[in-house]
């Protein structure tokens, strides 16, 4: 799978820059749990509330979660850099994304929460409640540079709301793209291109961020959690029953990983993971995928590669590898 060449600001894109950034500044020293070569091993995080979501920045690894908490990897462990999220509410925070380069950490969450954190300065922009929507948000994608960027939120009523002005007031347009089941995940590989998955077995493919078309999935009989959009032709999608689904453009093909509800799903060329119920981690390498050992029998929320691969998950858990 490849990215787009432009941009894939959610997931891929930063890792380049992250390495050489932090490879510069020293950030991937020890976090008070250094993971074996081979293996996953637990890092100390100082919450127990879940957390979400995880992604890699210019300034490394980021994981935000319940009440708000937005923690920061750096040399001496993980750390709280955000408490109460961008209201300052404490709502909880879902879903997040970088971001062309890293250097801005978009968030959403409960009650409407939106917020844009700058990783190098430590700010944080509040965007929360779009066109006055409180609803909760599930997850975001970004495309683009600070402050020029696309955003693209998924919202629990069933509807995605998309800004092409970088969140400000007045350029938000929503639509509901389906039967109005909540969508679950979003994720977008170009400017105006991407997927989303609802709560009603369903996949949307849109190339102008505005209209989005239903490409399946039939009978799949599992809820989706998770989409990872590489490009019009490569979407990898994952859920319940330990389901994993790849689009090649022409059709489906799913694959039964045996026992686990899936919530995250990370793929690239060179291979990926997905992660779910109880500690569940999934890898994909050399065209198949399996099962590794892990550490914990939390449920595991999410999932980035990286300098170092990091899942996260329920009770502030939080595994390297």
């Amino acid at each position: 799978m490849t990215d787009s060449p432009a941009t894939h600001g959610t997931r891929r894109s930063v890792l380049k820059t992250t390495g050489a950034l932090l490879a510069a500044g020293g950030l991937l020293g020890s976090t008070g749990t250094v993971a074996a070569a081979d293996g996953w091993a637990t890092a100390e995080t100082p919450t127990d509330r879940t957390l979400h979501a995880v992604v890699e920045t210019a300034a490394g690894a980021f994981a935000v979660g319940g009440g708000g908490d937005v923690l920061q990897r750096t040399a001496e462990g993980w750390t709280r850099v955000v408490d109460g999220g961008p209201t300052g509410n404490g709502n909880d925070l879902y879903g997040a994304a970088t971001t062309d380069g890293g250097e801005r950490l978009w968030v959403v969450g409960a009650s409407g929460a939106i917020g844009e954190y700058d990783v190098l300065t430590g700010s944080m922009v509040d965007h929360s409640a779009p066109n006055d929507v409180t609803n909760n948000f599930n997850d975001v994608s970004v495309v683009g540079e600070p402050g020029d960027a696309n955003v693209y939120i998924a919202g629990d009523s069933g509807k995605i709301y998309s800004s092409f002005g970088n969140g400000a007031t007045g350029t938000w347009d929503q639509v509901t793209p389906g039967s109005g089941s909540a969508i679950e995940a979003i994720d977008f590989h170009g400017p105006r291109s991407g997927h989303a998955v609802d709560g009603n077995q369903t996949v949307f493919a849109t190339a102008d961020g505005g209209v989005y078309e239903n490409i399946g999935i039939a009978n799949a009989n599992v809820n989706f959690y998770a989409v990872d959009s590489d490009g019009s032709d490569s979407v990898d999608v994952a859920g319940g029953g330990a389901m994993v689904h790849r689009w090649d453009g022409a059709g489906w093909t799913p694959t039964d990983l045996g026992d686990a509800s899936l919530r995250d799903i990370e793929l690239g060329g060179d291979g990926g993971y997905t992660v779910g119920s109880g500690g569940a981690v999934f890898e994909y390498t050399d065209g198949e995928w399996r099962r590794e050992p892990t550490p914990t029998g939390a449920n595991l929320k999410s999932v980035r590669r990286g300098e170092t691969d990091i899942a996260v998950g329920a009770s502030g858990t939080v595994i390297e590898k």
